[in-house]
């Protein structure tokens, strides 16, 4: 494919060698088909839009989302596009920014390993977006196919994790956010496929959507991680939509001397870009969260769901807790003293209080009224860090020191929801039943289910949508 990607280029355009990766990512978006895209990625395709639409139900009717419904709508240029479990349509843009959103609030979204990426939420946002407005555009409009939306979907995913492995770990430790940074390409590259954009239009579409990238660490726990998300939506559309146009940008947005790789870290690997490009997919190493917190946090649960099962203690009897993991579990997580809801999703604290106390890790264990708890938040001095860097991220150990000098232990070597331990088909089926439930929004869990299961033969993706919304 990439030798196939330079003399395409070679016969069609006047790029220097400068653009090299940026070109072959391009080629490639354009030249895939879905008969390239082996089974095992098209069911894991299907997968994380049930995942998806799941967390999107779940904070469809949270205050972030009834905010920013609330101003998004007053720049609303149409109604062609739905909001997922709400009743409000607004147009392409401002739709693919809010149910970017509404997926990414709970930190309850699919998580890319090893780049920490979120990918799903920015590129099916947009994709679903655009799909509404082409089936409003009038009764001779071409309706996008599920089968042209999960191809979509699939390269659009590629894109954005392979910039991640470009520029990890040093993209995230240095604050940014890479679900939002990365997110922007993911958008631009599906919305580019859907449109049929030549080679040189890609290029600019990627290079619009480097302009527009963005995104920090420091608002995670609130609502403004919000932002970015829908940004990274809203932003990727728009930037192919305008190279659509020939709204032209730089030939190497990407690998540039000035361009994304090398600004927002100090030693990226470009190469990332296209090696084994077509033959190792970034959907394979997707996983999806049985809690709603950092996915670091997740082997932590699990440790401590198995020591509160059956436990004869309570939390006040717990004199210290100490956990043992990859350093990115204290850098992520290490947040005493949390106010919200949102900061308990990314707080060991928390999660560590929350869970021995109750022996629970739902929606409800992370919510507002969780965190005023004075038993839970007199907890945060008790808990120590261990670092090792030889522990993987999905890993982790847990040792509590009761009062009466017991020492309880729990080690858990891969996490539930990890790639060595995946959700089934049937349990993120009940996670969609779950968090519909939990959102409120009245719309029917069991018709989705269906229909994205069998999507890949839908004539008109934009259907789901319709289902998805509140009457």
């Amino acid at each position: 494919m990439a030798a196939q990607a330079d003399r395409s280029f070679g016969q069609t355009d006047t790029y220097s060698e400068a653009g090299l990766a940026t070109r072959r990512l391009a080629q490639w978006i354009g030249d895939t088909t879905w008969r390239d895209v082996p089974a095992a990625v098209r069911h894991e395709a299907k997968r994380a839009l049930v995942n998806y639409v799941a967390v999107a139900l779940a904070a469809c009717t949270d205050p972030t989302l009834d905010k920013a419904v609330r101003n998004y709508r007053r720049f609303s240029a149409g109604q062609s596009s739905s909001v997922i479990g709400r009743s409000e349509r607004v147009d392409l843009l401002n739709a693919a920014a809010l149910n970017a959103m509404s997926a990414n609030v709970f930190d309850f979204d699919d998580t890319h390993i090893p780049t920490i990426i979120h990918p799903t939420a920015p590129v099916a946002a947009a994709l679903f977006a655009f799909a509404e407005s082409l089936a409003d555009s009038g009764p001779h409009a071409s309706a996008m196919t599920g089968e042209a939306l999960l191809l979509a979907f699939v390269i659009g995913v590629e894109v954005e994790c392979r910039i991640g492995n470009a520029v990890s770990p040093e993209h995230y430790q240095r604050g940014w956010h890479i679900t939002s940074t990365c997110g922007v390409f993911g958008a631009a590259a599906a919305i580019a496929k859907v449109l049929g954009l030549s080679a040189q239009q890609i290029v600019w579409a990627l290079g619009n959507a480097s302009a527009q990238a963005g995104g920090l660490v420091e608002t995670l726990g609130t609502m403004s991680k919000s932002i970015s998300v829908g940004n990274a939506a809203r932003n990727g559309l728009l930037s192919a939509l305008l190279a659509a146009d020939d709204f032209s940008g730089p030939d190497s947005p990407l690998e540039g001397e000035r361009g994304f790789l090398r600004v927002t870290a100090s030693k990226p690997d470009a190469d990332a870009l296209s090696r084994e490009l077509g033959h190792e997919w970034a959907l394979l190493s997707n996983t999806y969260k049985p809690y709603p917190c950092g996915v670091v946090l997740n082997p932590v649960i699990d440790a401590c769901l198995d020591l509160r099962r059956d436990a004869r203690w309570t939390l006040n009897d717990v004199e210290r807790v100490e956990l043992t993991g990859h350093p990115l579990l204290r850098e992520r997580t290490d947040r005493p003293n949390v106010r919200t809801g949102r900061e308990s999703q990314v707080s060991a604290q928390h999660a560590v209080a929350v869970t021995l106390a109750t022996g629970k890790a739902s929606l409800a264990e992370f919510s507002d009224g969780a965190v005023t708890n004075p038993a839970l938040r007199a907890f945060d001095t008790r808990l120590r860090f261990i670092d090792d860097a030889s522990w993987p991220v999905e890993a982790a150990q847990v040792v509590v020191v009761l009062r009466s000098g017991e020492t309880l232990s729990r080690r858990i070597h891969a996490a539930r929801g990890s790639l060595a331990a995946p959700l089934a088909d049937v349990e993120l089926a009940a996670k969609l039943r779950e968090l519909a439930d939990y959102g409120g929004s009245g719309v029917a869990p069991q018709p989705l289910i269906d229909a994205l299961w069998r999507f890949d033969s839908a004539t008109d993706a934009a259907a789901l949508m319709r289902l998805a919304r509140a009457t």
